[in-house]
């Protein structure tokens, strides 16, 4: 295992090395950078700019070098000094923008995986073990409805009730007078009379996948030798199922955990727009939009390292939770 986790570590330093270089690439595919459009958004208000107030303002926000060269600087100064750089657009450090987003969407996407998988695995084990029956039915429906209905739009579909019922419409994780307010318990409980919404908006595709996969994996296992023998020798069925089957059956869900931590940041983009959720997915969009270079690139320098974390994490569960993988 020793042996195994120092290739991992390996290959993941590597693998990140790859992963910035094509991210800062990538973000610079498109033609021009931030300074162009920046120019011309003062032209679209009337400021004409000379060629030595343009040649200045590249130079002061380090668009002036080759691309290398920029990448060069920009992922040493994160190996030498954590610092992730300046965001143009904002103004600030990097670093000051991104951990309180990336902190808040980890809450709320966290949040989503455990009631997800909290409500999908006794559900999809029902599903499979009373099979044709209403309930079964009931969570078939349920399941073609949350892979049929996109989040947003599900997001959209609750702000209009809340607002017709209620009045005020759900949008952001607390009330406009906490938004800068110490975290004591006043908004943390406000946070958390917030938080249902896009906890239940998140969950409801990912829990509606979760009890497809579940109960057609575990109808594959239910009449295999090796539970059919189980049963012959008196096994109560609760621990048959939830010993053996379950567990084969959990294999291919444990195994993606790895493509599900970069989603704790990019899979709240639409539904954070719409809800207005101050979450690291909106922020990353604008950073797009904008060329924020350095601001995009830490975004997804950090889901590159969350996926390969991720792939780590999921290869160590599967041995866990499946003795053949043991003792291959």
């Amino acid at each position: 295992m020793a042996l195994f986790l120092l290739r991992r570590l390996g290959a993941m330093v590597a693998t990140l090395v790859a992963i910035s270089l094509i991210a800062f690439a990538v973000i610079e595919l498109p033609p021009g950078d931030f300074a162009t459009a920046y120019v011309a958004a003062m032209q679209a208000n009337g400021v004409v700019m000379t060629e030595e107030e343009i040649a200045g303002l590249r130079a002061a926000y380090g668009l002036d070098g080759g691309l290398l060269e920029r990448y060069a600087a920009w992922i040493w100064a994160i190996l030498s000094r954590g610092d992730f750089g300046q965001s143009f657009e904002w103004r600030q450090p990097v670093s000051d923008l991104i951990w309180g987003r990336v902190g808040m969407s980890m809450v709320v996407e966290l949040t989503a995986l455990v009631v997800m998988w909290c409500v999908a695995l006794p559900i999809g084990v029902y599903s499979a073990v009373r099979r044709y029956t209403v309930g079964d039915y009931a969570a078939t429906l349920f399941g073609f409805l949350g892979l049929a209905v996109p989040n947003f739009l599900l997001a959209l579909g609750l702000m209009y009730l809340s607002f017709r019922l209620t009045g005020s419409a759900l949008s952001g994780l607390n009330d406009d007078r906490f938004i800068d307010a110490p975290w004591d318990a006043a908004r943390i409980a406000d946070f958390l009379a917030h938080l249902w919404a896009p906890v239940l908006v998140l969950a409801t595709a990912g829990m509606a996948h979760l009890i497809r996969v579940l109960r057609a994996n575990l109808l594959d296992e239910l009449n295999k030798p090796y539970v059919v023998a189980a049963r012959a020798r008196g096994l109560p069925e609760g621990r048959l199922i939830w010993k053996y089957p379950v567990r084969v059956a959990l294999n291919p869900l444990v195994s993606s955990i790895g493509l599900l931590l970069p989603t704790l940041i990019s899979s709240s983009v639409v539904v954070g727009v719409v809800m207005s959720l101050p979450t690291a997915g909106p922020l990353l969009l604008r950073a797009l939009m904008s060329q924020d270079t350095y601001l995009a690139g830490a975004f997804i320098l950090l889901m590159g390292t969350l996926a390969i974390l991720g792939t780590v994490i999921s290869d160590l569960l599967l041995a866990l939770v499946d003795p053949r993988v043991r003792h291959r």
